[in-house]
């Protein structure tokens, strides 16, 4: 069997039960590379280990008052012969000494309180001062020097405030075992673990031997840091539009309704605005909302009568006040929108995508959270049409590692026409929706574009594909960041 030199070096001097402390000053080596020696040798079976842990006790500054002057107790007994008048000793001694060391007379049995007098019982010394005056000489005593009458003097001392200190320590016992004995006793050459500069200039390497690793040793796992499988599938994702061609655009986590749901078409009395959906902030004043003044009749025309398109828009009325109202996003179509108007023609085809979290007021459960990662595309191009739609999401999931995709259609308020993409899990031999998709709608691109074309745009709740390949049947554990479940996760 392989020993590292320390290993070697502690067997040699090990041949009884002794402490860690005690082994490295016979091996001539420090306290720590003693312990991780020991630690080696017990999992090969050449020593047993035993930890025992020990209090050491001091004095504080207090304690060592008393240890010189005698407790409050004490200075009671000595002040008083047999008996005497509570007020006599409180006027000699104080309010506060009294109290103290009456109490522990009574605490003692050492005194008795009749009719407002003090009468002494017994004024021998207890254990609790004799050890005082001994941790006064010696300033530390370790807890396994003491006497069993002692360690009850100890157990009185620690009730009382600021008198001492309590360190625990932990000591490391060593008992050698037959089979390490039996190494211990033999002549061994020192081996060395690996070649030093020195030793290659020196040629001393040609003489040395270099110790054999043992593989089957137990190495306890070590448990590195690595990122969280939400975050690495955001890059993921992040990597598969950028090899697409697509471009990253972000955006604000508190939105104005404007953006939000006006620029989108949604009408202002639309259910997806009521609270029962959306968080609104009360305490955030109207400030500045980007490009409203700029965008804000065209928006608003097209939701009164159509404006420049062909539709004839939701008719009713329209209010700024509504527009202007502040919430956290519900989703990042926002983004979208804002981008749209810094476009212009020459700047086309334009290919963005945008990952980010959105909030919307959902009852909890295994499928829903109140706020959630949405990944979103958008291709804006003159030339493209819905058959491109579906060949640039067939594309991006069977890029996410789904081989089965298939499209449904679907009704979303603000593209027309409309699909929802499915994915086919083999593990659960069913079809999962994973997101929608369409072409938007020229009332939402027109105003914002300045002029009309096809913008091909899809979205996807990132939290339920990562649940799905995380293997995870409730999308609450992607936040709960249970340690055993991430420590088992593969660094990718």
């Amino acid at each position: 069997m392989e020993l590292h030199p320390h290993e070697a070096r502690i067997l040699k001097v090990l041949k009884q039960k002794q402490s860690n402390k005690q082994i490295a000053l016979k091996a001539g080596l420090s306290l720590d590379a003693v312990n991780r020696a020991l630690s080696w040798l017990a999992t090969k079976g050449l020593v047993s280990l035993r930890e025992e842990f020990t209090e050491e006790i001091t004095l504080r500054a207090e304690g060592k008052k008393y240890a010189l002057e005698g407790l409050p107790e004490r200075k009671i007994l000595v002040f008083v012969k047999k008996k005497a008048p509570l007020d006599v000793i409180q006027k000699k001694l104080g309010k506060k000494q009294t109290n103290i060391g009456l109490g522990w007379l009574k605490t003692k049995k050492q005194a008795v309180i009749e009719k407002g007098t003090l009468r002494i019982v017994n004024k021998e010394k207890r254990g609790d001062e004799m050890l005082l005056k001994l941790l006064a000489a010696k300033k530390k005593i370790d807890s396994s020097e003491l006497t069993s009458e002692q360690n009850k003097a100890l157990g009185l001392l620690k009730t009382r405030q600021s008198l001492i200190e309590v360190k625990e320590k932990k000591r490391m016992w060593a008992n050698p075992t037959e089979k390490g004995l039996r190494i211990g006793a033999k002549k061994t050459t020192e081996s060395i673990s690996q070649l030093t500069p020195e030793m290659l200039i020196s040629g001393d390497w040609d003489k040395a031997r270099l110790r054999e690793y043992d593989i089957d040793l137990y190495v306890k796992p070590r448990q590195p840091a690595k990122r969280h499988p939400l975050s690495r599938l955001i890059d993921e994702i992040r990597a598969v539009f950028l090899s697409m061609g697509f471009t990253e655009i972000k955006g604000p986590l508190i939105e104005s309704a404007f953006w939000n749901f006006d620029a989108l078409f949604q009408p202002q009395d639309h259910p997806a605005r009521d609270m029962h959906d959306t968080f609104y902030l009360e305490d955030i004043k109207d400030g500045v909302i980007e490009g409203f003044d700029k965008y804000r009749d065209k928006v608003k025309q097209t939701h009164l009568n159509g404006g420049s398109t062909e539709s004839t828009g939701w008719g009713g009325t329209w209010s700024e006040t509504e527009a202007r109202k502040k919430l956290l996003r519900t989703h990042t179509t926002a983004v979208t929108c804002r981008y749209l108007t810094k476009l212009k023609k020459k700047d086309l085809p334009a290919k963005v995508f945008s990952v980010g979290k959105t909030f919307r007021n959902e009852a909890i459960d295994y499928k829903h959270l109140p706020e959630f990662y949405q990944i979103e595309g958008i291709v804006v191009d003159e030339s493209v049409n819905f058959p491109n739609l579906l060949g640039i999401l067939r594309e991006f999931y069977q890029k996410m590692g789904f081989s089965k995709v298939r499209f449904r259609p679907a009704y979303f308020p603000y593209t027309e026409m409309s699909v929802e993409p499915e994915i086919y899990l083999e593990e659960k031999k069913e079809w999962v929706e994973l997101g929608g998709s369409g072409i938007f709608r020229p009332e939402v691109v027109k105003p914002l574009l300045g002029f009309d074309c096809p913008v091909l745009a899809w979205g996807l709740g990132l939290d339920r594909v990562a649940a799905q390949n995380l293997g995870l049947t409730d999308i609450r554990d992607l936040y709960i960041s249970d340690l055993g479940w991430l420590r088992k996760q593969k660094v990718i």
